[in-house]
C-alpha cells in the first residue's frame, strides 16, 4: 500500500504576481523549488491564507533568487499580489519509509527569502 504524505512546503510565501495571459501553473523562484525539494512540473496544492481557498497546479521555475511566486491562467483570478500562500508537495511512499519520513519545510519572510528551512516531523508539528 502506497501512503500519500507531504513532501514539500514552501511556508508563508507572498504572491508577487497573477498573469491571467498566460496558459497556467504557478511560477517560483528556482531557488526556492530547489531548498524545497520541489521539481519544475511538479504537481502542487497552493492554499491561500487571505480566502481559505485551496487549488492545484503545477510549479515552473522563476528566475533565481527574485522571490516570485506567480499564479498564472484561472489561477490568477484566485489570488492577488500580496496574498499569504503555502504550496505543498506530496509523495507516495511506502508505510515503511513513511514512519521515518520527514518533509522540507521551508520558512519565508515577506520578501520570500529564505528564513529557514527544517526537516519537520510528521506528527506534531506547527508548520
Amino acid at each position: 500500500m502506497l501512503l500519500t504524505l507531504l513532501k514539500a512546503k514552501l511556508h508563508c510565501a507572498t504572491v508577487t504576481e497573477a498573469n491571467l495571459n498566460y496558459v497556467g501553473s504557478i511560477t517560483i523562484a528556482e531557488d526556492l523549488l530547489e531548498a524545497a525539494g520541489i521539481f519544475a512540473n511538479e504537481r502542487v496544492q497552493v492554499v491561500n491564507n487571505n480566502n481559505g481557498s485551496r487549488l492545484e497546479t503545477y510549479a515552473i521555475k522563476g528566475p533565481r533568487n527574485s522571490g516570485v511566486i506567480c499564479l498564472n491562467g484561472a489561477a490568477a483570478r484566485w489570488a492577488q499580489p500580496g496574498d499569504i500562500v503555502i504550496i505543498m508537495a506530496y509523495a507516495l511512499m511506502e508505510e515503511s519509509e513513511a514512519k521515518s519520513f520527514r518533509p522540507t519545510v521551508v520558512l519565508l519572510n515577506e520578501n520570500n527569502a529564505i528564513g529557514e528551512i527544517r526537516r519537520s516531523e510528521i506528527h506534531g508539528d506547527s508548520v
